[in-house]
């Protein structure tokens, strides 16, 4: 066996949704495959699916479906008209930077009087401040614009009204019970707005107030609209889909000075961009001057024309973001260390390990501790808060991000009174608190994890998409999955899921061996697969293994001739594996190294509670098993290898993950009996020699009755039993066969024997082969000896026939 690293979550397609997915194919000509992913995804007929894949500025929504969106317009058409200053209040993520430079160019466009603004993240912290507010007012701004922000800012709103200043919000995040007395608050998310689609993201929403402005989509920012909605991680579904197609045809053409020069930096070409390539290519750049600076860097060059301009603050960004992740591995590792010592102190105390992951330390950078809290989750997939304490101060203000199952913004809800301020939503958020607050929050999170989280939440999990074999991962079927595109959140590539295929070849490639490329096949199908980091399991997987194969799908080009190709995210092998040793040259070492790995899987379980031994070694000969003690890894520790003979297996049984056959097992029923008592039998290896070319066959009905004439015509009283035995060689038969041949007639009463001659019984009467012992006893060490010389794949197969229960 070979165990994924995570969960799957597979569930099988209706009836109902494969008679559409039937129909979708039908209709628009698609390969079978692509149209069961179109089902997957909630699209259930033709037209639908038409839509999808061809749609494009038709399929936005009405702008004023979004509830103020229509006093939002009024009141900056009367600043328009008054002439009035307008200050747009911006965010220093990439969304909010997105959102600041698109309102920039809109307003710009229309001719407004107006600048932007974007708080200092260390400085200012989330979101509209008074000290920003009462610098407004000294400029003499009469109107606020928030984009990305504002939907918790109540109190700051009111300021702003008391020093004479409007505001109109344009947010995406979870409104509070308490909405700001704005003159406008925009935002999908509040409980009485008709919108139908709530995932916009922050630069979604003002692509909405541009759209209702100008009576149009405004199609020629569609780059920034993507660029926001892929950074922030928003469902590419609905118009986030739509907006993020356009706007990503649109960077591929782009003569955009500060998209060229996002490009340059990043090393990648602008011409094959996609959603991959903005959210780990672009994405950290723009974020890069919020995190470690001042944002506005990524807001000049998202609207500046000039070419120089654009080059420049480019490369201030990329230095920035070699700088940011310098500064991020510095603090994971600071992070880990405080973890690792919360984990100790809860083993000494006998407690539990904490639910939720909660570390602190003094002068973290707030910009990076988002990033770090990623980093932890992707170690131990537990909900991550990461606080950097201002000494000074004495306040914690950090960044959460979570798994599925754990709402962050509702945690911090139930933390509300512990909590200066805080945002955000299910999956990502940020807070702030008095540093002396931090072991309460940390236990009412824990105590939240432990009600809400069951145990399939604490398991990493993969969604498959489909289940498919190799002939319907054909190169057409695979060329249609592009159409799917843009992939990111809520959106994912397809997961493909493909069962028990052979292996026509594998290998461990790249530097040091790190990565696996394998030939799957089925029949007459062949499939390539690559699997980045995983080359440490090729070692693991058995030349005769069925795999199941969990990867995605795409074209893989090379020399002018295109094929598909599965990139593995994840594998297992679901029998016991065996593998083939037979023809190493040195036992001795080949029993080492089994038994080194053996002893390294015995110490990865030890922790875990298993009585199951990592490696049971098991001979006939008594030297052998001495050799094998005196090379055992591991100790005699529970966990370690242990050395037992094939007639001296316990009756109760020796549950083990490994298997090691140093000679062949006596007889096929016994092994069996030892197979089937090893519950967590993982592998078998296979070590003991075997006579090469030499297959013995065993005698059928017809060999003994043509045998037994034979001697009935040479009638010649008694004779030695050599002689019968040279006489009954003309039929084929080796000697030792014809001898336990002759053994069987005797055991049957079709002749005696004595001193060395045998003679046939007149009329002996009629009896069954299968009736004599001996016959029996020669059938079963015929058919174990025909199996321990069979091919692996066979010896697999009967293993796996006899763990089946029932079988």
């Amino acid at each position: 066996m070979l165990k994924p690293k995570t969960r799957w979550d597979i569930a099988p397609l209706s009836e109902a949704a494969e008679l559409a997915a039937a129909s979708i194919a039908r209709e628009l000509g698609l390969a079978p495959l692509t149209a069961r992913l179109m089902v997957r995804r909630g699209i259930l007929d033709a037209e639908t699916a038409r839509r999808y894949l061809n749609g494009g500025p038709e399929l936005m929504h009405d702008p004023f479906l979004l509830r103020d969106m229509d006093a939002a317009v009024g009141r900056i058409r009367q600043a328009a008209e008054r002439g009035e200053y307008i200050r747009i209040y911006g965010d220093y993520d990439a969304d909010g930077v997105s959102s600041t430079a698109f309102v920039a160019r809109l307003f710009a466009s229309l001719g407004y009087r107006f600048d932007y603004y974007v708080p200092h993240r260390t400085l200012e912290g989330y979101g509209l401040n008074e000290k920003a507010i009462e610098a407004a007012a000294e400029a003499g701004v009469k109107l606020l614009v928030t984009v990305d922000n504002g939907i918790g800012a109540v109190d700051q709103i009111a300021y702003a009204r008391s020093l004479g200043i409007d505001t109109v919000v344009t947010d995406h995040h979870e409104p509070p019970e308490r909405l700001p007395d704005a003159v406008a608050v925009v935002n999908p998310k509040r409980p009485d707005c008709p919108y139908p689609f709530k995932g916009l993201a922050g630069v979604g929403v003002a692509f909405k107030l541009g759209h209702a402005l100008l009576g149009r989509p405004p199609l020629e920012w569609a780059e920034l609209a993507a660029l926001g909605t892929i950074a922030d991680l928003m469902p590419l579904q609905d118009e986030n889909r739509v907006l993020a197609r356009i706007g990503l045809d649109m960077m591929r053409r782009s003569d955009n000075p500060g998209f060229q020069a996002l490009a340059r930096v990043g090393g990648m070409e602008l011409a094959a961009a996609s959603a991959e390539a903005v959210a780990f290519g672009m994405a950290p750049r723009v974020n890069a001057g919020g995190r470690l600076s001042r944002a506005d860097i990524a807001v000049k060059l998202l609207t500046t024309d000039d070419p120089a301009e654009a080059r420049q603050q480019a490369e201030t960004l990329d230095a920035l973001n070699r700088e940011r992740q310098k500064l991020v591995e510095a603090t994971v590792r600071e992070a880990e260390g405080v973890w690792a010592a919360k984990r100790a102190s809860a083993a000494e105390s006998g407690m539990r390990e904490p639910e939720v992951i909660v570390v602190a330390g003094e002068d973290w950078n707030v910009g990076v501790v988002g990033i770090v809290a990623s980093k932890l989750i992707e170690r131990y997939y537990k909900p991550a808060f990461v606080l950097g304490i201002d000494a000074a101060k004495g306040t914690a203000k950090g960044s959460a991000r979570s798994i599925d199952g754990f709402d962050l913004h509702a945690a911090l809800t139930a933390c509300e009174e512990l909590l200066d301020h805080y945002g955000g939503h299910q999956a990502a958020a940020g807070m702030t608190l008095d540093r002396d607050r931090l072991p309460a929050f940390e236990e009412r999170l824990d105590r939240l994890a432990r009600e809400w989280l069951s145990d399939d939440d604490r398991l990493r999990k993969t969604t498959v998409d489909l289940v498919c074999s190799l002939e319907e991962a054909s190169l057409e079927a695979t060329s249609q999955i592009a159409l799917l595109e843009p992939f990111g959140a809520g959106n994912p590539q397809p997961r493909m899921l493909i069962e028990g295929v052979r292996l026509k070849e594998k290998r461990a490639i790249g530097k040091e061996g790190k990565h696996l490329r394998l030939a799957a096949k089925r029949g007459g199908d062949v499939l390539e697969a690559v699997g980045f980091g995983f080359g440490g399991l090729a070692a693991h997987i058995a030349d005769s293994a069925r795999i199941d194969l969990l990867g995605e799908l795409s074209v893989n080009e090379w020399n002018g001739a295109r094929k598909p190709q599965l990139q593995i995210r994840d594998l297992r092998v679901d029998h016991v594996q065996v593998f083939d040793r037979r023809g190493a040259r040195d036992k001795r070492r080949a029993l080492e190294q089994l038994l080194e790995t053996a002893a390294s899987i015995g110490g990865a379980v030890a922790g875990s509670g298993s009585a199951a031994h990592a490696a049971v070694v098991l001979a006939s000969d008594p030297g052998w098993l001495e050799a094998a003690a005196a090379s055992e890894t591991g100790g005699a520790s529970a966990n370690g290898p242990i050395m037992i003979r094939y007639d001296e297996w316990p009756a109760e049984g020796a549950d083990c993950f490994t298997l090691v056959l140093l000679d062949k097992p006596p007889c096929r029923d016994s092994f069996a009996a030892i197979v089937r008592t090893c519950a967590s039998l993982e592998r078998v290896h296979v070590l003991y020699e075997t006579a090469a070319g030499r297959e013995v066959r065993f005698p059928d009905r017809s060999d003994f009755g043509a045998a037994y004439r034979l001697l009935r015509r040479m009638n010649r009283g008694t004779l030695p039993r050599a002689d019968a035995i040279a006489a009954l060689s003309r039929t084929g038969l080796p000697a030792e066969t014809l001898g336990m041949m002759l053994d069987v007639f005797a055991d049957l009463g079709f002749l005696e024997t004595a001193d060395g001659r045998i003679r046939l019984v007149p009329n002996p009467g009629h009896r069954e082969l299968a009736s004599s012992p001996v016959y029996q006893r020669a059938k079963r060490g015929s058919d174990a000896e025909r199996l321990w010389s069979a091919p692996c794949a066979e010896l697999t197969e009967w293993i796996i026939g006899i763990r089946t229960p029932g079988a």
